[in-house]
């Protein structure tokens, strides 16, 4: 058992890695499967490790693979490939690329993957394929969340085609883990590119970056000589909706210890039997709006509360997700999971703008896992409308908003959705529960803005106000309509 403590950075071995972001750690035991490393000697003792760490020494005679026993040089004859990996043993005291455990992580349980990156590159074999299905396979019938510490360059070119399916492997392995309703979070260190970005880091519920760090597709050697180095970076990936957060080596630790505890709550709080969460009480005027037109004033207010105070009053803590994944970032809306009395609930938020298509995108990513983990939702809508600009529409605003509406119809656990401000059409519909849904005094919703209403009907802006009363989008013409189920209380 190996007792941690260390401050990460991006160029840490694999142990460091590591020791700095757990309590403790075991060494998972060696799978069966693949070919015997090159033979120069029992592996060193890698730095920080005691006798209670089991050891990771290669068998004497090759093993059996995928196809078959391999010869020297690997599954190729790729000539050199044996002394290559000799000296990487020498050099790291490490017989593979990756160091698979079970550890601690502020008394949360997590297999946690390792990359060295000294050896070979942090490249994935066949041997690493082992010992990663081995590691998710534990996980599984453990029923802990895989924690990846990543630094690869992608797939072993010495092991050609052998090496490349390796990531069909992983991927089915992680699906396996996702199916089953374990979290997946992964830790971006410097480098981070190729198979090992695609499989491990992409395919992550939650996935975080050390600073500077290089994460793409393509390595620094593959890619176009005019190529924007920021793009490849983790700031850059951040920005393109890529990762959740980028830490700060000296805050990590403690940031995958909140995630742990908010995603694998003590107990086993979350579940299929998940009751559905209270809405918040009201932060803003208390009294109703005696006009439509009164109450589209009253949600237009820019000092009335907003996202960021009611997701402040209700929970004790929490840590947000970011980005659709799909190459977009909404500012105007907050994703992520927090803590209220002991309890994890996920929320998406609207903050009073335009909601854009990744923003919604985003809520529905947010929807889905917390779904598959059996966590309740809460959803404050709060939005004028969805974005209508032709950037928009390239986006694919339609078809967004159409996830968005899939994910809470389909969603098997409890969703909760408060209207604070504006309700604003479809685009706030989007984010609304079907049957649980609350409104404060200081909101209305409207199949359309009574500006735009007025405009298309009557065709006569003095009409406006008229307009609103006809539209009935008052919070009491709301319950009246059984549009919502009440409107909340003042704090």
């Amino acid at each position: 058992m190996h007792e941690g403590g260390a401050l990460p950075c991006t160029r840490l071995t694999a142990r460091q890695a590591l020791a700095a972001v757990t309590d403790t750690y075991r060494e998972l035991p060696e799978p069966p499967g693949g070919f015997a490393p090159a033979a120069s000697g029992p592996p060193k003792a890698p730095p920080g490790t005691s006798p209670e760490s089991p050891s990771t020494a290669p068998p004497d005679s090759p093993e059996a693979g995928l196809s078959g026993a391999a010869g020297p040089d690997g599954p190729l004859g790729w000539r050199g490939y044996d002394e290559a990996r000799a000296r990487a043993r020498t050099r790291t005291g490490e017989d593979e690329s990756v160091v698979a455990a079970l550890a601690v992580i502020g008394g949360a349980e997590a297999v946690v993957l390792s990359f060295e990156f000294r050896y070979l590159g942090g490249s994935l074999g066949e041997r690493t394929g082992d010992r990663l299905e081995a590691a998710y396979t534990e996980a599984r019938e453990r029923g802990l969340p895989v924690v990846s510490l990543i630094a690869t360059g992608g797939s072993r070119m010495q092991e050609g085609m052998r090496a490349l399916a390796q990531l069909q492997r992983v991927a089915r392995q992680s699906a396996l883990n996702r199916a089953a309703g374990l979290p997946q979070i992964a830790v971006l260190r410097d480098p981070t590119t190729g198979g090992g970005w695609a499989t491990l880091g992409a395919a992550a519920d939650v996935i975080l970056a050390l600073p500077g760090a290089q994460i793409g597709f393509a390595g620094s050697r593959v890619r176009p000589p005019d190529a924007d180095p920021h793009a490849y970076s983790a700031e850059g990936q951040l920005a393109s909706g890529q990762l959740d957060a980028v830490v700060p080596a000296d805050r990590l630790r403690g940031t995958l210890q909140r995630w742990l505890r908010l995603l694998c709550p003590p107990g086993g709080s979350a579940g299929r039997d998940v009751e559905p969460v209270p809405p918040p009480n009201a932060l803003g005027a208390p009294g109703l709006p005696e006009s439509g037109w009164q109450a589209v004033l009253r949600a237009r207010e820019a000092r009335r509360p907003h996202a960021e105070a009611y997701l402040e009053a209700y929970f004790d803590d929490r840590e947000e997700i970011s980005g659709d994944r799909c190459g977009g970032v909404d500012p105007g809306i907050r994703c992520g999971f927090g803590r209220r009395d002991g309890r994890t609930i996920a929320f998406a938020a609207q903050c009073g703008t335009a909601t854009r298509p990744a923003g919604f995108r985003t809520a529905a990513r947010l929807v889905r896992l917390a779904d598959r983990l059996g966590i309740p939702v809460l959803t404050l809508v709060d939005t004028p409308g969805a974005a209508n600009d032709a950037a928009a529409e390239r986006a694919g605003a339609g078809a967004a908003i159409a996830d968005c509406f899939a994910a809470l119809a389909t969603a098997r656990v409890p969703v909760t959705s408060l209207l604070i401000g504006e309700g604003g059409s479809g685009g706030a519909l989007a984010l609304a529960a079907p049957g649980r849904l609350w409104a404060t005094p200081d909101s209305y919703f409207s199949v359309i803005a009574p500006e735009l209403a007025a405009a298309i009907l009557k065709r006569d802006e003095r009409q406006i106000h008229d307009t609103a009363d006809q539209l009935h989008i008052r919070p009491q013409d709301l319950l009246e309509l059984d549009v919502i189920r009440g409107i909340v209380p003042p704090t």
